[in-house]
């Protein structure tokens, strides 16, 4: 097999660790949103929806490692010593916390063995058309920063937000998906 054949390395973990730089060299707190699975090493209490969003500053956290394949640090939760340990695939953004800019990435894929692939393959009716084949794109949702309760209820796009200060609201800006 050639090298041009060869699937290229995700850039997911290099536009990470540029955009965790950018947030640090500019005095704003880096968040990270990650989708919650068995592979997620987070304390559970703290998970919402299948989500938990985590501080990962050099002030929330020590020993932090930004890794090709794990994002990595030790951190309080509730005054509780935790280590945390996050596969890259999971983390589904990563944004300032005081003005909510930064990048969304795809949620990973889930991965099933041949046989739960086998079984939990719908199997439509004669004449059907055929879902595998349709043209339009499946619907992921969006995710998008909004306040937390208390601050205004209007909703800030992270990716479109004004680059000239924090938001309007004052409130903390949060990633929620909407679908």
């Amino acid at each position: 097999m050639s090298s041009i054949e060869q699937e290229a390395p995700s850039t997911r973990p290099y536009l990470i660790r540029a955009l965790h730089e950018w947030c640090v060299d500019h005095g704003f707190s880096p968040y990270i949103a990650v989708q919650v699975d068995a592979s997620v090493q987070v304390p559970m209490e703290f998970v919402q929806h299948g989500e938990i969003v985590l501080n990962v500053s050099f002030d929330a956290t020590s020993s932090l490692r930004l890794g090709n394949d794990f994002i990595e640090f030790k951190a309080r939760f509730g005054g509780i010593a935790r280590e945390i340990v996050v596969p890259v695939s999971h983390v589904v953004a990563i944004y300032a916390r005081e003005n909510g800019q930064g990048m969304a990435f795809p949620p990973p894929s889930p991965v099933a063995t041949p046989a739960e692939q086998q079984s939990e393959a719908p199997k439509a009716p004669a004449g059907a058309p055929d879902p595998a084949r349709s043209q339009d794109p499946p619907d992921r949702g969006t995710l998008r920063a909004v306040p937390n309760e208390g601050a205004p209820t209007e909703a800030v796009d992270p990716l479109n937000s004004p680059p000239d200060g924090p938001s309007r609201g004052g409130g903390r800006p949060q990633l929620k998906r909407v679908k």
